[in-house]
């Protein structure tokens, strides 16, 4: 394992380190012997928290350093065009946990999603990576051993259990109620456990904000699977509930107790919520966690907001809806169209004034790392799975198409495109549960930034808005 974890900051900086040991072969040796020192040191704590601990000093003097030194540099530039779409494009806020590159993807505290995969610490030997290394990853930065995500794995386990009054809310609720409001309204209940609220209230000194919050965001990320498996058994199984089992890791327990307790469907959910983890500050539900969370709320409260931003139909209901139009191919086209036909009816939906749903990012401008880690996981497993044929045959035509109208910056499939069909081959086919899917594997990313901005002290978030009138104005218009 300690090997492994050296390989891809090796190969990130292969270039250097050959040089190095031409030039410098005592120097170079040192290194060695110091970076595998750094990696045994980090074998001896288990305790994410107190790992974060350690790591906090020194990076509030960095955030105080890079405001000392550049706090008036500009960084980037902003247009009308900007301002009033959405704000695309604008360097306006610090998040540590993961960065999204268009030309190379996501990276996770500086990780591609293969390095993961290659480092992670896995439930199977060569299997997906489990969730609790993202985490352990995204809280502290580096990639942990199989000890620490073990420890990490107790912890969660130990903190799951519900308390009684969420089941009651839930069942206050109409039984066909959509699962993410179902989802929002179970984490808001919890929020009366907060112990970040509670330590605010008796006037805790604001550099120990983050510990109450590591806490209240540790035991929301351990109890997430119970609530949405909670949600769905009701919604779906007539309230017929699943246990948690015993030994089984956070995305494992969660797929048991919806009820798919076969190795590919536990591999399956692992691999889903490693992957949709985390992607930047910038996205809905991140973006409105952290906004929320600036005015000092509490995890509950803050991510519960996130979850209204991911109910939308432009950002977590996207996978949905994919599904749901490869099922219409399916029903129009037949289960194994021919290349042709399919070319016909994409230009179809585009000319009907539809999109292509799954296909295109906003900031990406390439293949969806995390679309292509799904294809090789379906490549893998489930290779004559007729969606996921599809699946495949939509990936040689709609690009050429988009790229055919000249309108689309970016025809390469992302993330949603392939999720739904993974799902539906392990039996998860309700659609409309997928967004809580994705809601709970938000947490790790969403969640562990909360932890940083707490501990860096992060202001309330406040940017100026303008008038139409304004933008006449400054451009020389009316």
């Amino acid at each position: 394992m300690m090997l492994s974890l050296l390989v891809p900051k090796a190969r990130a900086g292969a270039g250097l380190a050959s040089r190095l040991a031409r030039t410098a072969p005592a120097l170079w040796q040192a290194a060695q012997w110091s970076q595998l020192a750094q990696q045994q040191k980090r074998t001896l704590s288990t305790d994410l928290r107190s790992v974060v601990a350690e790591k906090i000093p020194a990076q509030q003097e960095r955030l105080k350093e890079i405001k000392k030194t550049h706090g008036n540099k500009v960084i980037g530039d902003v247009t009308v065009n900007m301002c009033i779409g959405g704000m695309r494009g604008i360097n306006g806020m610090l998040w540590e946990t993961s960065l999204l590159n268009p030309e190379d993807g996501i990276r996770f505290r500086g990780y591609t999603i293969p390095e993961c995969q290659a480092a992670l610490p896995s439930a199977i030997p060569g299997g997906e990576p489990l969730p609790e290394g993202m985490l352990w990853l995204l809280m502290t930065g580096e990639m942990p051993t199989q000890e620490q995500v073990a420890q990490v794995s107790l912890d969660l386990r130990k903190r799951s259990a519900l308390p009684p009054h969420v089941a009651q809310v839930l069942a206050a609720m109409p039984a066909d109620t959509h699962p993410m409001t179902q989802f929002t309204q179970a984490v808001l209940a919890l929020q009366t456990n907060s112990e970040f609220a509670a330590a605010y209230k008796s006037g805790i000194h604001k550099s120990e904000y983050w510990k109450p919050y590591f806490e209240d965001s540790m035991d929301l990320i351990a109890k997430l699977p119970a609530i949405a498996s909670l949600i769905y058994r009701r919604t779906y199984h007539g309230g017929n509930l699943i246990e948690a089992h015993p030994e089984l890791d956070w995305a494992a327990n969660l797929s048991h107790m919806m009820g798919f307790d076969s190795e590919g469907a536990l591999e399956l959910m692992r691999l889903y919520q490693t992957i949709h983890s985390d992607h930047e500050g910038g996205n809905v539900s991140a973006h409105t966690t952290h906004l929320v969370g600036s005015a000092l709320s509490d995890p509950y409260l803050s991510f519960a907001a996130g979850m209204t931003g991911l109910a939308g139909p432009l950002h977590g209901l996207a996978n949905q809806e994919v599904l749901l139009w490869i099922k219409n191919v399916r029903e129009v086209l037949g289960e194994h169209p021919t290349k042709e036909a399919l070319t016909d009816f994409v230009w179809d939906t585009l000319k009907n004034g539809k999109v292509v749903p799954g296909y295109g990012h906003a900031v990406l401008r390439l293949t969806d790392p995390r679309y292509t880690c799904q294809r090789e996981f379906a490549l893998k497993h489930l290779p004559d799975d007729p969606m996921f044929k599809l699946v495949s045959l939509l990936y040689e035509v709609v690009p050429a198409v988009l790229k055919e109208t000249g309108k689309v910056k970016n025809p390469w499939p992302n993330v949603d495109a392939h999720s739904g069909v993974l799902l539906q081959h392990y039996g998860v086919s309700e659609a409309n549960f997928y967004t809580v899917l994705f809601g709970v594997s938000r947490c790790l990313g969403v969640l562990s930034q909360g932890v940083w901005d707490r501990a860096l002290g992060l202001p309330i978030e406040r940017p100026k808005s303008l008038t139409m009138s304004v933008l006449e104005e400054l451009c020389g218009g009316k």
